[in-house]
Formats: structure tokens, C-alpha cells, sequence
């Protein structure tokens, strides 16, 4: 029996850690490929459904060969475990690894590393005390609590600041970017927690990121990173169908009028500390500001994603952005006066010259081979270039690391093979293993596909979805998710709602995620109504979720800017972007929204699909071979017995 078969028996260190532990062959089959993709240095993909004990089954082999290693006196293989979220980041380093440690006696070193963004910056926090630059009451009131907690962390993760909600106006300016931090010229360097976190990491034997750390550490988009990567020798990816297109993000460009805004202030803050007497820099960095704030104003109000290309013909946008260029100029003339004067201003200088850089980039928009896509955010402008694929990079980079690879999640599959998954990547040479989810589908859950709603884009559908949701609430007594593809029906459902129940209503939007969870998970009769950030990731046990309604099949919008680059691009290679892109990614996005109902061996539900494409459409049964074997019906009225039945057993 190998080392990793008796560590998942009866009488294994897992048995022996865990009370009430009991051995499932799925979780050994995986754990067993796993150890064979680390030992041969080749890779692995597996979807492992949900209950099936993933996490333990790629972390146990990853610290046994790493023991073993050890005990030989061969060099060990550094474990890099990438996940999606910082949730499960944390839940793996502060839950699973002490324990899976414990049972096997390890002595393998392990750290977690963030982000930049998550790390209290010690130079910027007095910079900002200093001057005390333009913010309303709530953030200076958050600022109040950071500088409290500020005198007593040792990780100076802002993680541990419950009291101030994520999205913060102050973290800001308490944090550094890869464009503000001074590296090495930063007088607190010697206290700088992003780099003790860091040199932790690069001592650790295994260390848990997330994937947008990864990517960034790997294209070499964050300075004085990227020694990490090269360094390990097993690269497990948990959550892995989100990495294609965080892949795609970092290969790519991206210039914003957050990092003009950013050293705007930056340069005031120097201006009115430091050179009071360069009038000129807060005439020019004010100028920039203005004319970023009014680049912003010409995009619609809602956050929107669309085809730069497109905008950047029309004169309006032309003439907007040209200007971007003639005041970001004007302000790289009047700080290069200054440089040498003092660190900060240099830096703004290094930043303005990238930004120019930057800018060309965004203005070229007939470069080949790339997608130019802008996002907007409430208050910012964000413009991409990015490559419309990865494969060929990412697929040579794995084929040369002389690593071991296991990209791992409970959707990855579609219609039972991994085509779409493994071509994204450039890794169709992988293994692959597709383990169903151990609970009971056809007993635990129905699957409700209801008749005669009207069409996606009727007027009436948020009315329709209304009366639809109204007796299965009732029959769960709450309990209750609605999961939307967009925040225009999401809100207009909860107008509705809010004048026909008495429930909480719990809406995307309102507060943070964690908050919404915890008020949802706390209020037992409450609703909660939310789009895409919540159809992943989130995990509600037991008889508190017994009813997801969806309202329909998760297809991208067909005027996302990177679908339409990538959809002309198959055309052109005379296949069919429904059946290579846009069909797959629906799959998987239904995939993660239909997990949110059975999470344990004890949970009961009833899922509702708004979509009668599901059974009309040649292509609806790709998407139900790739769900569940849930016993399927078209009656509201039979689901809500069943919901109601749920209840009265609790």
C-alpha cells in the first residue's frame, strides 16, 4: 500500500485526525493521480463534484512527496497552491493545511501571500497623516480604525480589519500599487509587511496565492516579484475554470484613469508637503485630474464592458482621449523639473513615462491578434488589450517548468470531456479524471425547468419571475437565492418582491459579500437576490438554502467586446464560436450557480431554471448532461410541496 492509499484508509492518518472519517474511493482515485502527476512532473486536469473532498485529496499527496523529499535529502519540490478567492485562500491556510499537517506529522513550512493591495503600506499611511488629503466622513472614520489597528499587527494584512467594509474609500491611501510603491527607495522599507510576507513565502515549502497573484508573478507584471514562481515544482490550481481568462487579463495591457487619478494626487501630496514651490505641479496634476474625471462622464452611468476599437472612431471619444494625452504630457514636462528633488516625485515621474507608454499602447487599436475592450467602474475607466489567446504561452510555459500541474474545480467538464477547458490553456496533452459528486441527486434535489414564461426580453418577465418566486419563498419559508445575469431584472425583482412579501430582502449591492452572507445565513426567513459574483464560491449548508431560482441560461452578453474578438477569430478558422465558446462557458457558468444548492450529504432542494431553451433547443441537453441527475419537473406547485415538506421535517 503507497503512502497516499494509507493515508486516506481506515486506519490512515486522516482516520486517526478526523472523527468520524471515512474512507471514499473518489477522493483516492484523485489523491492517487494527483501523486502520479507530481512524482512523473506532467499534468492533470480533474473536475471533483461537489462532496467530493478535493482539497484533501490534492494537498495530501503535494505534502507526502514534499516529506518524503525531505526524509530522502532531495531537494524538495516547492507546492504552489493557487485559489480563485481569498476566502478559500484563507480557509486552506488557517483550516485545512494545520490539520493535514498534524495528521501526517509534517514539518513542511507553509505560507499564505496576498496581493499587494491587501498589505498595509507603512509610507503611505504617513504620507496620508500628513497631509491628510480630501476624504468624506465615513473614510476618515475608517481611517481613524486603521491607524488604531495599524500600531498592533504583525502581518499588516488589511484582512484583519472586520470593522471597515472591503470597498473602502481609505484603503487607497493606506495601500501601495505597483505604479506608487518606491521599492527600494521607500524609507520604511526594513518594516514593509509586502515584503516580509513575501520573503516568508519564497523560504515556505508550500505557499497558497490566488490566481491573480499567480499571473501576475508569472507575466512579471508586479516588480521585484516573479522569484516565486520558478522556484516550485508543484502547481495545484483549485478553482480552476476562472484561469483562462485571468490569464488572458495578464498577458495583456491595460491603462486606466485610476492610475491617472492615482498620481494626481500623488503629485498634489508631494506639491503640498514637500515643493510648495512648484506651482506648476498642482496646476498640472489638477488639469490631468479634471480632464480623467471628464473622460469618465462621456461612458454610460451603469459599469458596462464594450469595444474600444468601436469608441475610439467616434470624434467625441477621439477627442477625449487625445486630450489624456496632451495633459498627461504637460504633467511628465513640469515633474521632470523636479526630479532627483526627493524619492516620491521621482516615482511619479517613472509612473508618468510608463503612462505615456501605456497610453501608445491603447491608441494603437489595429494591432492584430488582440481584443481593445474598455470596463467602466462607477468612477473609473479601465482600457484593455488583450491577446485572444493564451494557449500557445501558457501550454509551452507548463511543457518546459519540469513541474508537476493539477488544475482542479467542480466544473470544468462539458458534456463529459474537458476539450474546452484543456484548449483554453494550451495543455491538451493532460491527463484527465472526471469524478461524479457523491451525493444522491435524484433523492436530495429537483431540478424545475417551468412552462410559459415570457420571452428573455419581455417586459413583463421581471413580473412573471415575481409570481413565479412568490409560492416557493412561502413554501421555504425564505431559505431562498435568486441568482440573476443582470442587475437590471435583478432590481426590478426586488421592487417587486419588496411590496408582495414580508421576507428580509438581501440585495446584491446593499452591503459587502461576506455581510450579505452572514445576514442571509443570520435572518431566518431572508431572500437574497445577486448576479454572477454569487454563483461561485459561496457555500450555504443545510436547511438555511433549500431553493435557487434562477432566472436564465448564463450566456455572455454577445456584445462583450473579448466574446466578439474571440468569436470572429474561430470564424475566421471556419468553426462555430456557439459550439467552441459561447456554449461551453454557459455550461460551466450554470454549473457553479447550480452548486450552490446540495453542499453536504444531509442538504435538500429544488433548483429553478427560468429557461425553457433547456428543453426546446437542440443544445439545452449539453446542458443537462452536464448537471446533476436531479429528478426534473415543470411544476411550481409539485416543487413547493416539496419545499414546504422540507420545512415541516426541520
Amino acid at each position: 500500500m503507497s503512502a497516499v492509499e494509507h493515508a486516506f484508509s481506515h486506519q490512515g492518518a486522516l482516520a486517526k485526525a478526523i472523527q468520524g472519517f471515512s474512507p471514499r474511493q473518489a477522493q483516492l482515485d484523485m489523491a492517487l493521480e494527483v501523486a502520479k502527476a507530481i512524482e512523473q512532473k506532467s499534468s492533470l486536469v480533474v473536475e471533483a463534484g461537489t462532496g467530493t473532498g478535493k482539497t484533501f485529496a490534492y494537498l495530501i499527496p503535494a505534502l507526502l512527496a514534499n516529506k518524503a523529499d525531505a526524509e530522502n535529502q532531495h531537494g524538495q519540490k516547492k507546492i504552489i497552491v493557487s485559489t480563485g478567492t481569498k476566502n478559500l485562500q484563507e480557509q486552506l491556510f488557517h483550516k485545512d493545511l494545520p490539520l493535514i499537517r498534524k495528521a501526517l506529522a509534517s514539518n513542511a513550512q507553509i505560507a499564505l501571500l496576498k496581493g499587494r493591495a491587501n498589505y498595509l503600506c507603512l509610507y503611505r499611511l504617513a504620507q496620508y497623516q500628513q497631509s491628510r488629503g480630501q476624504l468624506d466622513a465615513q473614510a476618515l472614520a475608517d481611517f481613524v480604525k486603521v491607524r488604531s489597528w495599524a500600531n498592533g499587527t504583525h502581518s499588516g494584512d488589511i484582512g484583519e480589519l472586520v470593522n471597515v467594509s472591503e470597498g473602502s474609500a481609505v484603503f487607497p491611501f493606506v495601500t501601495s500599487t505597483v505604479d506608487n510603491c518606491l521599492n527600494k527607495d521607500c524609507p520604511n522599507i526594513d518594516d514593509c509587511y509586502l515584503i516580509k510576507a513575501r520573503e516568508k513565502a519564497i523560504a515556505a515549502d508550500l505557499v497558497v496565492v490566488n490566481h491573480h497573484l499567480f499571473f501576475a508573478d508569472m507575466a512579471l507584471k508586479d516588480t521585484g516579484f516573479g522569484e516565486l514562481i520558478p522556484k516550485a515544482g508543484v502547481m495545484i490550481f483549485d478553482e480552476a475554470h476562472q484561469i483562462a481568462d485571468i490569464a488572458s487579463e495578464y498577458f495583456g495591457e491595460a491603462f486606466s484613469t485610476r492610475q491617472l487619478l492615482e498620481l494626481c494626487h500623488d503629485v498634489l501630496q508631494v506639491y503640498r508637503t514637500e515643493l510648495t514651490d512648484v506651482k506648476q505641479l498642482a496646476k498640472a496634476a489638477e488639469k490631468l485630474l479634471k480632464a480623467s474625471q471628464e473622460f469618465r462622464l462621456l461612458f454610460n452611468y451603469d459599469p458596462e464592458r464594450g469595444n474600444w476599437r468601436e469608441k475610439h472612431q467616434q470624434q467625441r471619444f477621439a477627442h477625449a482621449f487625445a486630450l489624456l494625452k496632451t495633459d498627461l504630457d504637460f504633467l511628465y514636462q513640469v515633474i521632470k523639473l523636479c526630479v532627483s528633488r526627493n524619492e516620491a516625485i521621482d516615482n511619479c515621474f517613472d509612473r508618468a513615462v510608463n503612462l505615456l507608454s501605456q497610453y501608445q499602447v491603447m491608441a494603437d487599436v489595429n494591432a492584430m491578434g488582440m481584443s481593445f475592450w474598455y470596463e467602466t467602474t462607477p468612477r473609473h475607466v479601465v482600457l484593455h488589450k488583450t491577446p485572444l489567446s493564451v494557449a500557445d504561452k501558457f501550454g509551452d510555459y507548463v511543457k518546459d517548468s519540469g513541474a508537476g500541474w493539477v488544475f482542479t474545480s467542480a466544473t470544468l467538464a462539458v458534456d463529459g470531456a474537458f476539450k474546452h477547458f484543456a484548449s483554453h490553456l494550451g495543455i491538451e496533452h493532460s491527463a484527465s479524471l472526471l469524478l461524479d459528486s457523491p451525493f444522491d441527486y435524484a433523492k436530495q434535489s429537483q431540478l424545475v425547468i417551468p412552462r410559459y414564461l415570457p420571452a428573455a426580453n419581455d417586459r413583463n418577465r421581471a413580473q412573471a419571475l415575481t409570481e413565479l418566486a412568490i409560492p416557493l419563498i412561502t413554501a421555504s419559508a425564505g431559505a431562498c437565492f435568486m441568482l440573476f445575469t443582470s442587475y437590471r431584472v435583478m432590481h426590478q425583482v426586488a421592487e417587486l418582491l419588496a411590496e408582495r412579501i414580508d421576507n428580509p430582502l438581501l440585495v446584491q449591492g446593499q452591503m459587502g459579500k461576506r455581510k450579505l452572507l452572514a445576514e442571509f445565513i443570520e435572518h431566518e426567513s431572508a431572500i437574497l437576490l445577486a448576479t454572477a459574483s454569487f454563483w461561485e464560491g459561496v457555500d450555504v449548508r443545510g436547511d438555511k438554502l433549500t431553493c435557487v431560482i434562477i432566472d436564465k441560461l448564463p450566456f455572455a452578453s454577445p456584445d462583450d467586446p473579448l466574446l466578439q474578438a474571440r468569436s470572429e477569430d474561430v470564424k475566421r478558422q471556419g468553426k462555430d464560436p456557439f459550439a467552441q465558446i459561447q456554449l461551453p462557458q454557459a455550461v460551466i457558468a450554470l454549473k457553479q450557480g447550480v452548486g450552490r444548492l446540495i453542499r453536504d450529504v444531509s442538504d435538500n432542494g429544488v433548483l429553478v431554471i427560468c429557461d425553457d431553451r433547456l428543453v426546446n433547443r437542440p443544445y439545452g441537453q449539453v446542458f443537462l448532461k452536464s448537471l446533476p441527475e436531479m429528478k426534473r419537473s415543470r411544476d411550481i406547485e409539485q416543487a413547493a410541496k416539496f419545499l414546504a415538506s422540507l420545512v415541516e421535517q426541520a
